[in-house]
């Protein structure tokens, strides 16, 4: 019985994220002496969903009815749910996000299956199935006895650091039954982001606060993203002010992110701030203020005026390349 990864597609594409829950679903694979197989759903071509094999996938389900082009969590939940009985799996690996945490709750109701979320590393089976995940915001982690027959596993975003090869998986493809109750609910219109670097996926993040002191002067925000590669973000009054889109504001009410390196430029770093954001592996914090709540959570900090510290920052990046 192999293990089965739900993966995530964006523009044709596997997602960052998904990527992480492959490598950990073939990693527990080969623990427990059998395979991991992928699901992925949606449009995408052969040559790039064989690329899960890079990630240790040794077969990939591709389910590509027209239907599923775009997103739909109780379609995609039936069609997770059917190939987790045509495979015969026991267990379901996933990325944790939006769209994975719906879907997930959905199937472990059809399934009866125990589910954990946030999981931060590779079960313990030498009694039993114990899985450790993140709780608090990432201020402390519990071990969780898995004892259903049948497991969901909701991999924390950056927790797996995947070891990528040359392997190529096998693709074949996937036909779900699937019934007009599939799609209880109609998408109607789509309104995509506007930013090129999907922020929950992205590497890098640039954030600013109220210490930009307006919207005309996001300039020097944006000219840093842009010369590192970087996402754009900002923290809720920024948002709230309507400073900058509803879609950037990172926080405990708004998007989670997990990325290498965070830096926030005049962010005082609220604890609702910090909890959307503690899961960075480098937090860099620029403010005027020493004595800012955000340099206690830093790993580097930076005294001074946002003003003058990110066009220099900008320059010594464009310097670099």
């Amino acid at each position: 019985m192999s293990v089965l990864i739900f993966t995530e597609l964006d523009n044709g594409a596997i997602k960052k994220s998904s990527l992480e829950a492959v490598f950990y679903g073939a990693e527990l694979a080969k623990m427990q002496g059998t395979s991991a197989t992928v699901l992925a759903i949606g449009d995408a071509s052969e040559a790039e969903l064989a690329k899960a094999g890079n990630f240790g996938a040794t077969k990939v389900l591709h389910a590509n009815d027209a239907r599923l082009v775009v997103s739909n969590i109780q379609a995609y939940a039936s069609v997770l749910t059917e190939a987790v009985n045509a495979d015969g799996t026991d267990t379901v690996i996933l990325a944790k996000s939006s769209l994975g945490d719906a879907v997930a709750a959905r199937v472990a109701a059809k399934l009866k299956a125990s589910i954990v979320s946030n999981v931060t590393a590779l079960p313990n089976l030498s009694n039993g199935f114990v899985v450790t995940r993140s709780i608090y915001t990432g201020k402390a982690f519990a071990s969780v006895s898995m004892k259903s027959h049948k497991k969901i596993i909701a991999i924390k975003k950056n927790a797996v650091s995947p070891v990528e090869t040359d392997t190529l998986a096998k693709v074949e493809v996937f036909s779900p039954a699937l019934s007009d109750a599939d799609f209880g609910v109609k998408l109607v219109a789509t309104h995509k982001a506007s930013s090129t670097i999907s922020l929950p996926e992205a590497d890098l993040v640039v954030s600013a606060g109220r210490g930009l002191k307006g919207p005309e002067n996001w300039g020097i925000v944006e000219d840093l993203a842009n010369a590192l590669g970087a996402a754009t973000a900002c923290s809720k009054p920024v948002s709230d002010l309507d400073w900058r889109p509803h879609h950037e504001h990172v926080g405990q009410t708004g998007i989670k992110v997990s990325p290498n390196l965070y830096i926030a430029a005049g962010i005082s770093g609220a604890i609702q701030h910090l909890a959307g954001v503690n899961s960075s592996k480098v937090i860099v914090v620029i403010n005027k203020d020493p004595e800012a709540p955000f340099f206690k959570a830093a790993d580097y900090g930076i005294v001074g005026d946002v003003f003058d510290i990110l066009p220099r920052l900008t320059k010594a990046v464009l310097a670099a390349k």
